[in-house]
């Protein structure tokens, strides 16, 4: 009889063999009295079973009740084929050559590990996905060895998943994409116009400030221009990707090449220690890494998985993988708009300044981050030299490739709402109302250009009205007139 509070499925394994892994976000339990119950806090699922749900103790019972309940740990999985008798799983298999299970076990065993059971074709049975329907899954792909339908978005190489959440869910029913259009379909193409040339600033500024950086005005429209070529970017091949860390960082600093060297993020404190926030993979991991994230990047282009969600996935797995040696932040931020982009959920020739939301609430990115490097600092084991030279000793790849990247699909929802309802609705805003006021102000004295839009500004940057200080640079205006000129300001809302 099992104990209370028993580990089953993959926390049974996980202490079978010894594994060293990120934390679950479903982990499951047996105990002797009571029903199932779930406890659910800081993006983790604990259940407990009665101990009619116990599976016998044998690994491939272990496995077949984890992906039963606890849903796909690729990390996980991996590690124990890894160190599991293939015998043990062929034997398993043999005995239950239909079951859905034994099935997507044997499909996920030979796509993890690359190796083929001994076990003959699966017989004449109705195709299963191999992610079920707790994931975010690409359209599937048929198996007729196994009889299983591939819809992982990703290769073994690389293929973080997304669980669906009740937080997505709800997310996806506002229907975004359409909220930005109910919201530019009232304007003329000029003002729109007007509009993206803001936000491409705004965008580029944000992106450049969240890295404590502040860019001269090459820069800034080399960024800008960057970001407006989101929509001719088909292929993010590792040329593509060189390319775009050249056109953000400053020449003498972009490389040719992925890193060779190990990097991370750090603090350096009063006493010259270093204090640690993220580390990396090893510079051998990049290059595999990075095969299998454009691998990714390119299914989840042809999938139908919602467009935020792909976006979280490409731009944190970029950042997490951290391939450049500098200029990984501004990029993870542009591929995020490259994804949305493609996917159609901008209307053409926009963009949404999501790193200025990422920059006005810094805590709130900084710990989204966190929810993947802390627990990644506590498996890791390296030494740091006095030059700052890191050495990573912990065989890490699989943390990096099969990361749970729900946390960041949350965020990023988030921040992408608050930037529609923001950001753009107040730009949008601001401008109806400017064009107003010059109109206005136009009807009372027919001003040049430049010299309209200098009132206007003077008076905006002190509640509306043209201070004293000022006065003397429009002589040209009588009292009257500029009594009657701030009025229109304010009759316009401004």
């Amino acid at each position: 009889m099992p104990n209370p509070s028993t580990p089953v499925g993959y926390l049974a394994l996980i202490e079978r063999f010894g594994l060293t892994c990120m934390p679950l976000a479903h982990a499951s339990f047996v105990r002797r009295q009571g029903g199932i119950h779930a406890e659910s806090a800081a993006g983790r699922t604990v259940r407990t079973f009665p101990t009619a749900y116990t599976p016998d103790p044998a690994t491939p019972s272990q496995l077949e009740f984890a992906l039963k309940y606890d849903g796909v740990n690729l990390e996980v999985l991996r590690a124990v084929f890894e160190r599991t008798d293939p015998g043990e799983l062929t034997a398993w298999i043999r005995a239950t050559p239909t079951g859905k299970y034994s099935r997507r076990l044997w499909f996920l065993y030979e796509w993890l590990t690359g190796r083929t059971l001994d076990v003959p074709e699966s017989p004449t049975v109705a195709y299963v996905d191999a992610l079920g329907d707790t994931c975010f899954a690409a359209a599937g792909r048929p198996s007729q060895r196994h009889r299983v339908r591939d819809d992982l978005p990703g290769n073994r190489d690389f293929c973080p998943l997304v669980r669906r959440t009740p937080a997505l869910a709800a997310f996806a029913n506002k229907r975004l994409h359409e909220r930005i259009r109910e919201l530019v379909a009232p304007h003329d193409e000029s003002l729109l116009q007007r509009v993206a040339q803001f936000l491409y600033l705004k965008e580029t500024k944000s992106s450049f400030e969240i890295e404590r950086e502040h860019p001269d005005r090459h820069r800034t429209l080399r960024f800008v221009e960057l970001l407006r070529s989101t929509n001719t970017v088909r292929e993010l091949s590792t040329g593509t990707l060189v390319e775009l860390q050249r056109a953000i960082l400053d020449p003498r600093y972009a490389k040719d090449r992925y890193r060779t060297q190990q990097n991370y993020v750090g603090q350096t404190l009063a006493s010259y220690r270093e204090r640690i926030h993220y580390i990396s993979p090893r510079p051998q991991d990049v290059d595999a890494l990075m095969s299998g994230w454009q691998h990714c990047s390119a299914r989840l282009a042809g999938s139908t998985i919602d467009p935020v969600v792909q976006a979280a996935v490409i731009g944190f797995g970029f950042v997490y993988i951290h391939p450049f040696d500098d200029g990984n932040g501004r990029l993870h931020r542009y591929l995020i708009h490259h994804v949305l982009t493609r996917s159609g959920f901008n209307p053409p020739g926009m963009v949404l300044p999501v790193s200025a939301v990422m920059l006005g609430k810094q805590a709130a990115y900084d710990a989204c981050l966190e929810t993947f490097s802390s627990p990644l600092l506590s498996l890791l084991d390296y030494t740091l030299d006095t030059h700052g030279a890191m050495t990573v000793r912990t065989d890490s790849i699989g943390h990096y490739r099969y990361f749970d990247a729900t946390a960041a699909a949350e965020y990023l929802y988030a921040t992408v709402e608050q930037t529609i309802d923001n950001d753009l609705r107040q730009e949008i805003d601001f401008l109806v109302r400017y064009d107003a006021a010059w109109r206005l102000l136009r009807e009372i004295v027919d001003m040049p250009n430049r010299r309209l839009e200098l009132f206007l500004k003077l008076c905006l940057s002190n509640q509306g009205r043209l201070s004293a200080s000022k006065r003397s640079q429009f002589a040209e205006l009588s009292d009257d007139e500029v009594a009657q000129l701030e009025t229109a300001i304010r009759e316009a809302g401004m």
